[in-house]
């Protein structure tokens, strides 16, 4: 897996939260140049490389960023993916020097949240066909995002 890393940043994300998948739309609309990819947590691909950097591959409760060698997770990742979609989400950045604690506090109590305030779906997305090469793919060759 790490040469996908050489590839930009991937997001990892919990691929039955709704929440995590209007997050994942989200980025998807205001990244044009397709710089993100995206795999749900659920999927082996994910699994590997949550592996290769030590966490938990049962853990779901983060959104996680995988930037080159280095991972992210709760606010950080996300605070990070808003500093690559650049614009006015850059303007997020300077969020980072509130202590992490606080900042994973918060988000640890949307996260813990996530299915009773969002929803939950049976499955994880599939991308649509624009979309699957965007998409990790575990080693059988099935886009990420179709693992359940």
């Amino acid at each position: 897996m790490s040469n996908v890393r050489d590839e930009g940043p991937i997001l990892l994300f919990d691929g039955v939260c709704n929440l995590c998948n209007w997050w994942v739309q989200f980025v998807i609309e205001r990244d044009p140049e397709g710089v993100f990819r995206f795999a749900p947590l659920q999927s082996e691909a994910a699994g590997a490389l949550l592996a290769e950097h030590g966490l938990d591959p049962g853990h779901l409760d983060s959104v996680v960023l995988i930037d080159g060698d280095r991972c992210y997770t709760e606010s950080t990742a996300v605070l990070r993916a808003g500093r690559h979609l650049g614009g006015g989400y850059r303007l997020l950045w300077p969020l980072r020097f509130l202590p992490r604690r606080l900042r994973d506090w918060v988000y640890g109590l949307v996260a813990e949240r996530r299915y009773d305030w969002f929803g939950k779906r049976d499955q994880c997305m599939v991308p649509s066909p624009e979309l699957a090469e965007r998409f990790l793919t575990d080693s059988a060759g099935h886009e990420g995002g179709t693992t359940s």
